[in-house]
């Protein structure tokens, strides 16, 4: 089978299981020739278990107008917010304070992936507070 001709390829971050073709992700697959309704029914069909979570997605569109896609993890961001158990973010960063994660969150994916993408070492010190500058995640 011949390989089919990528006509355009980008991403979008859409929450899992429960997207609409409402702005934005409407008009961004609408641009470029994707059924809007079709795209949504088979993702949310795709992250039904992540019911809510906001996640990135890579769209490919083909020169026929078919597309495929591949969920991506959720943002560190949004893991770190899970982290602390945190609805948002905090509105006055340096000032309030949403939570706190210490070495029990070192088994947690969010943070090993913040701190990869950071090259920080530091979770090899004994009581290390990881202090993220946005959602000022330190103590007090």
């Amino acid at each position: 089978m011949a390989k089919k001709e990528i006509t355009v390829q980008f991403k979008l971050q859409a929450p899992g299981g429960t997207a609409t073709p409402a702005p934005p992700i409407g008009p961004a697959l609408g641009q470029h020739g994707v059924n809007p309704g079709q795209f949504i029914q088979q993702f949310n069909a795709a992250t039904a278990a992540l019911k809510g979570k906001v996640v990135g997605v890579v769209v490919t569109v083909y020169k026929d107008r078919t597309f495929s896609f591949e969920v991506k993890s959720p943002p560190a961001s949004v893991r770190l917010k899970d982290a602390v158990k945190a609805e948002k973010g905090s509105g006055e960063p340096n000032k309030n304070k949403i939570g706190k994660l210490t070495m029990a969150c070192n088994g947690d994916s969010a943070t090993r992936l913040w701190l990869r993408k950071r090259r920080v070492r530091a979770f090899e010190q004994p009581r290390h507070q990881l202090h993220h500058p946005l959602f000022c995640l330190h103590g007090a």
